[in-house]
């Protein structure tokens, strides 16, 4: 199995939940979409291309290891915008601040933020995959657009350290294998494979346990762990047109290891 690790970390991040009214939610762990999004930005897939980004939703499936969920953060958020006029559709910002001018109104909402959270992604292209891990590999190292987590006010506060992870058993292996690196520069070696820098480990409490989501078949994570211990959930994540903000449900595991 072949596998493509990176991590995500950020003094914030938002992994956005199903929006009903004022509140916005965020999951304690990334969503398919936000790591799909990142993907596409760093490929240079435009967000109204919606063919390329249904080639790139349908071509990969994803896992999560999750060393912190961080802090979590809400921000009580105001913004003006236009009621209603009919059928006139605001197409822009500036068309709802300047032709509807007269109109604008103050809507308030909650929104949710992640506040130190790391978590390592692992990237499996499929039989269809229109890019090779390989060359996706190179792109997060060298972005065609900006790359954030959540939201475009989050932005990465550390390199995502892409590694390229080939024949290995299962994810859980891959995961083991992955070398970190601190998050911050620093002299100080490198943390051993699987493990991030004990500075890290500190400063950001993250202790033994680690926090396991995957799609795809159970034993495809691991071959030897004891699986009946896991949970299988469904989730709305699953990006259907990133124009008209639309997902769809999708399957995925969750398996939970204790630390000491």
């Amino acid at each position: 199995m072949d596998l493509l690790l990176f991590r995500l970390y950020g003094p914030m991040a938002s992994w956005g939940e199903i929006a009903v009214g004022e509140s916005r939610h965020s999951a304690n762990y990334p969503s398919k979409s936000a790591i799909l999004g990142l993907v596409g930005a760093a490929l240079g897939i435009e967000r109204s291309d919606e063919t390329q980004q249904a080639d790139l939703q349908q071509g990969y499936q994803v896992a999560v290891e999750v060393f912190s969920t961080g802090q979590l953060l809400r921000d009580y958020h105001t913004a003006q915008v236009p009621d209603s006029a009919g059928k006139f559709v605001y197409r822009t910002r500036r068309d709802e601040v300047v032709l509807g001018k007269e109109r604008l109104g103050t809507i308030l909402s909650s929104r949710e933020y992640r506040s130190d959270a790391l978590a390592v992604v692992a990237l499996r292209a499929l039989p269809q995959a229109p890019f090779g891990l390989a060359q996706i590999e190179e792109k997060l190292k060298k972005p065609v657009f900006h790359l954030y987590l959540g939201r475009k006010s989050c932005p990465l506060a550390a390199p995502l350290n892409p590694q390229l992870l080939t024949d290995q058993a299962d994810m859980l292996s891959a995961f083991k294998a992955y070398l970190h690196k601190p998050l911050l520069p620093r002299k100080q070696a490198e943390g051993e494979s699987g493990q991030p820098v004990q500075q890290d480990v500190y400063w950001l409490n993250a202790g033994g346990e680690r926090h396991y989501y995957w799609e795809g078949e159970p034993q495809d994570f691991s071959k030897n762990a004891d699986l009946q211990r896991r949970q299988t959930r469904v989730r709305h994540d699953q990006p259907l047109s990133r124009k008209r903000w639309q997902f769809a449900p999708r399957q995925e595991h969750y398996f939970y290891q204790g630390g000491e």
